[in-house]
């Protein structure tokens, strides 16, 4: 028999006010894992406060980085890829296209055209990496040949930025071939005496890096970019041994002769301008 007996008075039930925060307002830093401002992280060209880091940015917005404000006109915008080979895999290469295209408001995973630079007039293209992650296929080929075209009738220096995953194998032989007829292009343009400027930003990888975008005259990376042909994961798997420390990274390629410049992509503008105003013809 218990000698005290408690009384328990009902308490009032707590009220918590529950905070509504909008989706997006703030964003996880890939790298330091920090939580950012989404609006001081786009004010800052999609790179870190914190570390630094480089984020995905899409094409339209590198190409505004860039240019003279209001002096870029795209061209060939309606260019559109054909299911040639009727091909599918998980799911057929129409609907993901048209997945693509929602996504990205693009018909293709490339935006080119015609652009002032520091006052200089200039050709440049942007592959988008949420289409298909960038992937070239006949339209991405053709764009690039188109620009290579352009900057040759109008003797003008060609700029593109690259992030791509490679060839796009929904399109098979005819994504591959455009490996040399991009290559082909940039040819022409070497030798018509003009400067062709390729900027690799994070990924840069298989058909793309094996083609134009390592025929540079100059060759800029944005720092940290992932840049080679296959994967770290293939070539460790395939020759049994680990990797050295920043393999395939801007920095080691670098160091190994396979690029020029690093760069911090608020830094790409000023160097572009400095590169176009000393090498291109007048």
């Amino acid at each position: 028999m218990s000698w005290f007996i408690r009384k328990r008075e009902p308490k009032d039930a707590l009220t918590v006010k529950k905070l509504k925060i909008p989706e997006g307002v703030w964003v996880k830093c890939e790298k330091c894992r920090e939580i950012i401002y989404k609006t001081e992280l786009e004010n800052n060209m999609n790179v870190c406060p914190k570390c630094e880091h480089h984020h995905y940015l899409p094409a339209a917005e590198r190409i505004q980085s860039v240019v003279d404000p209001g002096s870029f006109v795209e061209f060939d915008a309606n260019l559109t890829p054909v299911d040639i080979l009727n091909f599918k895999d998980s799911r057929k290469y129409t609907e993901r296209l048209k997945t693509s295209a929602k996504k990205t408001g693009l018909k293709d995973a490339i935006i080119s055209g015609r652009a002032y630079v520091g006052g200089m007039r200039t050709q440049i293209a942007a592959l988008e990496f949420k289409f298909m992650g960038g992937s070239m296929g006949s339209v991405v080929g053709e764009k690039i040949v188109r620009s290579a075209e352009r900057a040759i009738e109008e003797k003008t220096p060609l700029i593109i930025f690259a992030c791509s995953g490679g060839a796009r194998m929904q399109e098979g032989i005819i994504s591959l071939m455009q490996m040399a007829k991009t290559s082909a292009a940039i040819a022409e343009m070497s030798e018509a005496g003009l400067l062709f400027i390729s900027v690799l930003t994070n990924p840069t990888m298989g058909g793309v890096t094996a083609s134009f975008a390592m025929l540079g005259d100059v060759i800029i990376a944005e720092r940290d970019a992932l840049i080679g042909f296959a994967g770290p994961r293939v070539i460790e798997q395939t020759i049994k041994k680990k990797l050295p420390e920043g393999f395939q990274r801007a920095e080691f390629m670098r160091e190994k002769g396979m690029v020029d410049i690093v760069s911090h992509r608020k830094d790409i503008r000023p160097t572009i301008i400095r590169i176009v105003s000393l090498l291109s013809t007048p």
